[in-house]
C-alpha cells in the first residue's frame, strides 16, 4: 500500500509517499480503507523531530497522522462493534503510533465510531483529535454546565471552533478570541463575544469566566487567570499551566491544568451524535491529496487556518 514515511525528522521535503506493507489486524482491531485524514499541529511538530517524535522512531517505518475516516475492510476475531463495510472515523492510537498517513490503518475498535451518514469522509476525518480534544477538555475535565461564561482561545482555529460549538449545545455564554477577520467565522460557530486579540488584551475585556480552554500557551495562560471568576477552571491543551501559574492560580480559588487528549470510541461516537443532529459542522478550509501531504503540513504551520485541514487518499 501507500503511505507517507517520515524516514527523517526534519522539514516537509522528509515526507516520501513509498510503497510499504498492509497491516494486518490484531483480534480487537479493525482494519480501515483509508478514505481521508487530519492534519494537526502534532503533526508538524513530531514531523520536525520535537513532540511525539522520539517514542514513534522506535517503530519503524514512521508513518504520521492520527486521524481517519473511511470504510472497515475486515475485523479482528475478537472485534464485535464494527463489520466489514462500516464506516467509521476515530482519532486512532493517541499519544501512539497512528499511522494514518496510509491507505489502510489497523486500529482497536474501542477508538472508532460510526461515521454519520449525513457527514463525508473528508469533513469526519477532521472531526477527531481537534474534536475530541474540545469534547473532553469541556465535558470531562471542566465539567461544562449551561449558562455558565467560557473563554475560547483562538476560537477559529481547529479545537477552537469545534469548542465554540460545543459550549453551545450545552448552552454555554461562549467568548472567543479571533483576528477581527474572523469574527463573522466565529460568530457563525456560536460564539456570543468576539475579542480581537490584536486590538485587545483578553485579561482587560473579559470577566467572570467559568471556564477558559486555552491553546496558546504559559504566558497566555497565565494572563487569562484574571478573565475567570473564583473557582473558575483553565485548562491548557499547549501545557500552559505550568507550577508557578498553577501556584497564582490556586492563591485565587482557581484550577488550572494541562490536557492531552487521548483515543476514545466512546467520546468520538457522542462527536458523531452531535453532527448527526446537525450541533457540529466540521468546517474544512485546505483539502490536499495525499502526494501534497508536504503542502498539507505547510498550511498548517502557518498557523492561520480557519478550521481544518483534510487529505483525502481515496
Amino acid at each position: 500500500m501507500k503511505a507517507i514515511v517520515l524516514n527523517n525528522p526534519g522539514g516537509v521535503e522528509n515526507l516520501q509517499l513509498q510503497e510499504v506493507e498492509k497491516p494486518r489486524p490484531f483480534k480487537n482491531e479493525v482494519l480501515v480503507k483509508v478514505h481521508a485524514v487530519s492534519v494537526n499541529p502534532v503533526d508538524t511538530k513530531t514531523r520536525e523531530g520535537k513532540s511525539l517524535y522520539d517514542k514513534l522512531k522506535e517503530d519503524s517505518p514512521v508513518i504520521l497522522g492520527w486521524d481517519i475516516s473511511g470504510v472497515v475492510e475486515a475485523v479482528g476475531d475478537d472485534v464485535t462493534y464494527f463489520k466489514e463495510g462500516d464506516e467509521v472515523f476515530g482519532m486512532v492510537n493517541f499519544p501512539g503510533h497512528g499511522k494514518a498517513y496510509a491507505e489502510y490503518v489497523a486500529a482497536p475498535e474501542t477508538h472508532l465510531a460510526h461515521k454519520p451518514a449525513n457527514i463525508p469522509h473528508h469533513e469526519a476525518a477532521t472531526a477527531t483529535l481537534a474534536a475530541l480534544t474540545a469534547w473532553q477538555v469541556l465535558v470531562h475535565e471542566a465539567g461544562i454546565k449551561a449558562g455558565q461564561r467560557v473563554l475560547i482561545h483562538a476560537a477559529a482555529g481547529g479545537v477552537g471552533h469545534f469548542a465554540v460549538q460545543i459550549a453551545k449545545y450545552f448552552r454555554a455564554t461562549v467568548i472567543g478570541t479571533a483576528s477581527a477577520e474572523n469574527h463573522d467565522f466565529i460568530r457563525n460557530m456560536g460564539a456570543d463575544e468576539q475579542v480581537d486579540y490584536h486590538k485587545f488584551n483578553v485579561e482587560d475585556v473579559v470577566m467572570d469566566a467559568d471556564i477558559v480552554l486555552d491553546s496558546l500557551g504559559e504566558e497566555n495562560t497565565r494572563r487569562s487567570l484574571a478573565t475567570l471568576k473564583e473557582g473558575g477552571k483553565i485548562i491548557s491543551i499547549l501545557g500552559g499551566a505550568k507550577e508557578t501559574v498553577q501556584a497564582d492560580a490556586k492563591k485565587r480559588n482557581i484550577e488550572a491544568k494541562n490536557y492531552l487528549v487521548h483515543s476514545s470510541g466512546e467520546d468520538q461516537e457522542q462527536i458523531a451524535e452531535l453532527m448527526r443532529q446537525g450541533h457540529l459542522r466540521p468546517h474544512v478550509s485546505h483539502v490536499y491529496e495525499l502526494k501534497d501531504m508536504a503542502e498539507a503540513h505547510k498550511q498548517v504551520e502557518t498557523r492561520k487556518t480557519n478550521g481544518k485541514v483534510v487529505v483525502n487518499v481515496v
